[in-house]
């Protein structure tokens, strides 16, 4: 190993890497085995919250493409509802977006933090249902509309507010053992 490998290396936090390379693994799982919208929902929404608040918006950003794209190939997500992936893609970007920014502008961090929740869950669907309106129009097969429609409604807002919830819990225990 030449020296400037070894120094990329040695400045490598391995904690870090290790957190991002758990919620990333679980991004990537739980839509292989998680059918359950009220689930794996929730979940991969927390896991956003905690990559944000642990480790930084832009690694939050860089796991928020996984699950939709693991979804897609693994067949979770059925290919007929491939057109739909860059949409979920680019809610789940505002949704880390949105909390970020509420959050680093109130003093009160709880609060901040809720507030963060409720908007970016609130921009999350305003935007998937809006764009479901514009994929639905896309497909002709009315089996699909309705599975993309049932996809993106109020059922996304609910599951970002429950992941915020979760990853409320997750992170409370992830800095009591930080510490």
């Amino acid at each position: 190993m030449n020296f400037s490998q070894e120094k990329v290396l040695a400045n490598i936090n391995k904690k870090e890497l290790a957190w991002f390379l758990t919620l990333a693994s679980l991004a990537i799982l739980i839509p292989i085995f998680i059918h359950v919208q009220w689930f794996a929902g929730p979940m991969v929404n927390a896991i956003f919250v905690v990559t944000l608040f642990l480790l930084g918006v832009r690694r939050a950003l860089a796991i928020a493409i996984v699950p939709s794209l693991i979804a897609l190939s693994s067949g979770t997500l059925p290919a007929v509802l491939a057109p739909a992936v860059p949409f979920i893609m680019i809610s789940n970007i505002i949704y880390i977006l949105s909390i970020n920014y509420i959050c680093a502008n109130f003093s009160n961090k709880e609060k901040g933090y809720w507030q963060g929740i409720l908007l970016g869950s609130s921009l999350k669907f305003v935007f998937l249902f809006l764009s479901s309106g514009f994929i639905i129009k896309i497909f002709t097969s009315e089996t699909v509309a309705v599975k993309i429609g049932q996809m993106m409604t109020w059922t996304q807002f609910a599951t970002a507010v429950m992941g915020g919830m979760i990853a409320w819990i997750v992170l409370r225990y992830a800095r009591s053992i930080n510490n």
